[in-house]
């Protein structure tokens, strides 16, 4: 089942299930309970299939990129929060600030939470993940690295629209099978198998459940592996994950940015 958020011609915001071409509304992220009348697939347009609560990205998740950077294998997600105003969906033009510098796609998995989850286990945790979408985290490694005081890794994967999720949340997709890749300009540039990760996905949730309380709708970028690039104005940058779906967005130099493009 694909779970997708859409606005529609006369401005409102669905969120509900795709199928048979049409998005079928209804009251709320995994609900049954009917919200109106299907709308065509052609009178939508896709935002990024949640708001989250909290958007948690991971650090280090991946044991080829760890044992390529000489890092430790975690016992407990290294993770970082990514503000609301991130956010950004599927199509968005992504700006690069000035202030950014160099910036990095980072094609990762993400989770979606489906229900109130507190210090759960990684049994319980598994039946809270609602289902699986795509995420960009993009990342200035020059601002991250800027004070060598401080890693700034808010600031850095920060900026208006550098997470971007979509197109849908599928709730069958079985997470080892799943390979990410990341197109810039149609080339293949990042490719990775989820089967790689340090932490699983029902770990994840377990573990930061015992730091957090993680509510309905929360995202969580389960971190990238190998082959992460730096990315120019103009590009087209695509995660792919074959049974998830193709995220898609433009990047744009400041003095191109349309407001009104990375709605999330």
């Amino acid at each position: 089942m694909k779970w997708a958020r859409g606005r529609t011609a006369d401005g409102s915001v669905i969120t509900g299930i795709l199928a048979q071409g049409a998005l079928h509304p209804r009251v709320a992220l995994g609900s049954e309970t009917s919200a109106g009348a299907p709308v065509p697939l052609e009178d939508v347009t896709l935002l990024a299939p949640v708001v989250p609560g909290k958007f948690i990205g991971l650090w280090n998740n991946f044991g080829a990129a760890a044992e390529k950077n000489g890092h430790q294998r975690p016992q407990h997600p290294l993770y970082f929060l990514k503000p609301d105003t991130a956010l950004s969906g599927p199509d968005a033009t992504v700006v690069l600030p000035v202030a950014a510098g160099r910036v990095v796609f980072e094609g990762e998995l993400g989770i979606v939470i489906g229900q109130t989850c507190r210090a759960v286990t990684v049994a319980q945790a598994e039946a809270a993940i609602l289902g699986y979408t795509c995420v960009n985290d993009f990342t200035s490694l020059d601002v991250l690295n800027a004070d060598p005081s401080f890693p700034q890794w808010t600031r850095a994967k920060g900026f208006d629209g550098f997470g971007v999720a979509g197109p849908v949340i599928e709730t069958e997709a079985m997470w080892r099978d799943l390979e990410i890749k990341v197109m810039v300009d149609g080339r293949e540039r990042q490719s990775y198998s989820a089967a790689d990760m340090i932490l699983t996905p029902p770990q994840i949730v377990s573990l930061l459940s015992q730091d957090m309380t993680l509510n309905a709708g929360d995202l969580i970028a389960c971190g990238t592996s190998l082959g992460a690039r730096p990315v120019k104005t103009g590009q087209r940058i695509e995660v792919v994950i074959e049974g998830v779906g193709t995220l898609g967005v433009t990047m744009a130099a400041p003095e191109a940015q349309d407001h009104g493009a990375a709605h999330p």
